[in-house]
């Protein structure tokens, strides 16, 4: 079932070779090279021809180069791509006035990878209990969940429990108390005086798009409220219509104190994330305690407000939560053919295989043979999360070729 770089055409072997010789290795990645790509669809330095069943690990929610999107950056890029923060620029007021709407929130606070936005939300929730919950100085603590995965900084791989992301890396800083995912009896028993904020993704992506038992959300939401504590939900994989809604809290009707965005609203353009919160959260930071050279450019707000603008038409959350059915339906008849158990929340789904069947990679390996692209985690689990523009025919056809390759 694997696949070998002498298996691959000339173009393609040579390229992925050679970046493979000036790389640090910091990703395995699967032996394509890309050279172009449309809507759900990727192209490589062959010409061969991929449905891409990962989509950016949801950064391209929108698809390959999408017009408006496209449209958005070539406009900007011949008038305006850099201030820095030291200036305002005529597209910032527009596009955090867009996002917080979205939101609901009062404050934007935009940065630029999803890495960027947990620290700057750690960040804001220290503050704030400092500042307004009282907790004493240095003192701050904030629960997080087992099996999370919200970046590779130091700071946050030091509470994840991922042997490949933390070992190696310490010392790390303290003040995280960790909880079983799901368990809202244990993460209400460790909220004390000293909590600030539960920090959690509403689906947990990196562990395999871990759906938490119905009523948590909506439990997390009240523990945190009766215990003044923030709840900051990090949607950067889960949220802006991934789900099948705009965010994945929509799903319990839950509203956190602090959404944390990134991925999709870049547009796959370009790298742009956002803490968004009311003001009596955000509002703890003054100038000169936090920043971003890059953060909340012209170019990375003008293709932000633009994808803003493409969610609150509500289009792509609908075509999410119909093609779910679809995507459920396909799964499921796969378990107890090469697949033990499958996770489905909108256009986005957990596939157990079953390790008679081979690895996670080697599964991933044998579907790029066959002109389908998606990427494995934890040993024998793969993802599939297709751009939201798929159509029902592509994505039965890439289904297919699971399906064909699990029964082998």
């Amino acid at each position: 079932m694997t696949s070998s770089l002498t298996d691959l055409p000339a173009t393609n072997g040579i390229e992925f070779a050679r970046a493979e010789e000036r790389t640090a290795h910091n990703y395995h990645p699967l032996p394509v090279v890309v050279a172009h790509a449309e809507g759900a669809w990727m192209t490589d330095v062959d010409g061969g021809r991929f449905l891409d069943l990962l989509a950016g690990y949801s950064a391209l929610n929108f698809g390959h180069s999408h017009p408006a999107l496209v449209a958005a950056a070539h406009a900007q890029l011949d008038k305006l791509t850099l201030t820095s923060r030291a200036f305002v620029h005529d597209q910032f007021a527009d596009f955090c006035a867009a996002l917080g709407d979205l939101c609901g929130k009062d404050l934007v606070l935009p940065m630029n990878t999803g890495a960027e936005a947990v620290e700057t939300a750690i960040k804001v929730a220290r503050k704030w209990g400092y500042e307004v919950k009282g907790v004493p100085a240095d003192r701050a603590t904030i629960l997080v969940a087992s099996g999370n995965f919200h970046g590779r900084t130091t700071t946050i791989v030091g509470f994840s429990d991922d042997p490949d992301a933390r070992d190696g890396f310490g010392p790390f800083a303290p003040g995280f108390v960790t909880v079983p995912y799901g368990d809202l009896a244990a993460l209400e028993a460790a909220i004390d005086d000293t909590t600030v904020a539960v920090l959690i993704e509403p689906i947990q992506g990196e562990g395999g798009v871990v759906i938490p038992p119905e009523g948590y959300l909506r439990g997390v939401r009240e523990a945190c409220t009766r215990a003044n504590v923030l709840f900051a939900a990090d949607e950067i994989q889960a949220g802006l219509g991934r789900t099948g809604r705009t965010f994945a809290c929509d799903h319990e009707d839950v509203v956190p104190d602090i959404y944390i965005l990134g991925k999709a609203l870049g547009g796959g353009i370009v790298p742009v994330s956002a803490v968004v919160a009311d003001r009596d959260v955000l509002g703890v930071l003054k100038p000169g305690q936090h920043g971003s050279t890059f953060g909340g450019n012209p170019l990375a707000c003008a293709v932000g407000h633009a994808v803003v603008d493409m969610l609150a038409t509500g289009e792509f959350q609908r075509r999410a939560d119909e093609l779910s059915l679809l995507l459920r339906e396909r799964l499921e008849s796969m378990i107890g053919h090469g697949v033990l158990a499958v996770r489905v929340r909108g256009l986005w789904a957990g596939v157990d295989i079953d390790p008679a069947v081979g690895t996670g990679r080697e599964v991933c390996e044998a579907l790029m043979a066959r002109g389908v692209l998606a990427k494995d985690t934890h040993g024998s689990t793969i993802r599939l999360a297709p751009p939201l523009v798929v159509t029902a025919p592509d994505l039965s056809w890439g289904l297919d070729q699971l399906a064909e390759v699990v029964a082998r």
